[in-house]
């Protein structure tokens, strides 16, 4: 019988167990959990925050189902990886023996930088019991100040606003989430926010959060010397992989754990998966992370099945999707795919210190030979991302009809060469011939389709 040891209850680690338990009936699977919830979706706190769903709703598998599936799982904190002896320390020195071993610990929020950090007040979108501590805060906080410019920030800004609490906004540059959105964008964003009362602080910084005598929270003091009064700091500044477990081990470590394309790292039969793994990414042909959830299942599964292979060619590849992340805030549906660059060339691309909740490094980087297309309709904008005559990147904002047909053309590699002049018409027009573009990519890929189709299906 195979010892199967997990380190991590999130996405990677439970989605390798579930397809170890498929390949391996036979196998004793261990998953270590260092929170005290059964797996949970972290992408669905941002709908607890803003009292879309129940925060019991995002609990994602039951103990029950761990029983069920002869999944042992261990509270505690992994702190020690002996790759010799084969084992897992933890925290209260309990040791794990492993036959394979996955590391799926994931990523956690990043603390502020700055003086007073650790101060009572200062809160974060990362956790389910942190979203529950930051509901009860809101309750009686009246003014707050969030600080960050991903995903996790906004999100932080819309919770806080939906409260009815007053909401500062911090933006290092001259644009919302400049990663991603172009001037526009950043407008319309913009807009949505300040009706819901949000106030936006453009090229503004934390030099020090404020306390009080009894270490609470009472301000934040910028770059500027301004001081903003607040009982509550949120923090979404951008996550980092949770590698500490094998830093001292012989592991090769970069921003992440290095993977090779079956997700192992040098070390025979340890793996690695999920948002602490830096794995090839064929878009850019460089080892990335990113820190999305349909990307940690993928992963997982992968990676559970490659650690129960009997033999080298049982293995599976691990081909990394686009990065895809589809969220809505203040009301506005948003999709973000591929490479986007914030939507215009650089001569450098801008250093990204720590990736965002729910983003990849992949939407940041600057397509070689990158071009643009741009349409606006009423409050939906589509903006498409070419390099050469590949469709490498699209932000859809607003109307969500191209979300899908655009990610198939990207993951395609589809050329869009006959369709460069169509993509300058804009509007209703343009949205049209990529649709009917697409129905005919989506064909080609059936092993039905004729080998040449007269140019009067593009007309």
């Amino acid at each position: 019988m195979t010892r199967y040891l997990i380190i991590g209850n999130g996405a990677a680690g439970v989605s390798a167990a579930e397809e170890i338990g498929l390949t391996d009936t036979r196998a004793e699977v261990t998953i270590v959990n260092a929170e005290k919830h059964p797996m949970y979706s972290r992408p669905g706190l941002a709908y607890v925050v803003i009292n879309e769903i129940p925060d019991r709703q995002v609990i994602a598998r039951s103990l029950d189902w761990y029983a069920a599936k002869g999944i042992t799982l261990v509270q505690g904190a992994a702190t020690r990886l002996d790759v010799e002896a084969r084992q897992v320390e933890l925290a209260d020195g309990r040791r794990l023996p492993y036959d394979k071993l996955l590391i799926a610990t994931g990523a956690r929020a990043v603390p502020l930088p700055n003086p007073g950090h650790e101060l009572d007040g200062v809160v974060y979108l990362d956790t389910l019991d942190g979203t529950r501590d930051l509901l009860r805060r809101a309750k009686r906080a009246r003014r707050a100040v969030v600080v960050g410019g991903g995903i996790t920030a906004f999100e932080l800004v819309e919770g806080l606003a939906h409260h009815k609490v007053e909401t500062h906004f911090l933006v290092r540059k001259d644009t919302l989430w400049s990663a991603v959105f172009n001037e526009k964008e950043s407008r319309t964003l913009a807009e949505r926010m300040t009706e819901h009362g949000v106030h936006i602080h453009y090229r503004s910084e934390v030099a020090e959060v404020i306390g009080d005598a009894r270490g609470r929270v009472t301000g934040v003091k910028l770059t500027s010397g301004e001081v903003l009064a607040c009982d509550l700091v949120g923090a979404g500044i951008g996550v980092k992989p949770q590698i500490g477990l094998a830093r001292d081990s012989a592991l090769k470590l970069d921003k992440g754990i290095l993977v090779d394309e079956y997700l192992q790292t040098i070390v025979p039969d340890v793996y690695a998966a999920g948002d602490c793994a830096q794995v090839w990414d064929r878009w850019t042909e460089r080892y990335t992370l990113d820190s999305l959830w349909p990307s940690a299942v993928a992963a997982g599964r992968i990676a559970g099945r490659n650690m129960t292979a009997r033999y080298p060619g049982m293995r599976t590849a691990y081909v990394k999707g686009i990065a895809f992340n589809a969220c809505l805030l203040f009301g506005l549906h948003i999709t973000a795919m591929g490479q986007l660059g914030a939507g215009r060339e650089l001569a450098e691309p801008d250093i990204v210190q720590h990736i965002s909740r729910g983003s990849s490094e992949v939407m940041t980087t600057t397509p070689h030979a990158y071009a643009s297309a741009w349409s606006e309709q009423g409050a939906s904008s589509l903006r498409l991302v070419l390099s050469g005559q590949r469709l490498v990147g699209a932000l859809v904002v607003g109307q969500q009809t191209l979300a899908d047909p655009l990610r198939d053309l990207i993951e395609w590699g589809t050329d869009l060469g006959p369709l460069r002049q169509d993509l300058a018409l804009g509007g209703p027009a343009m949205t049209d011939r990529i649709l009917r573009y697409w129905k005919l990519a989506k064909l080609r890929q059936s092993p039905e389709f004729a080998t040449t189709v007269h140019q009067g299906v593009w007309e």
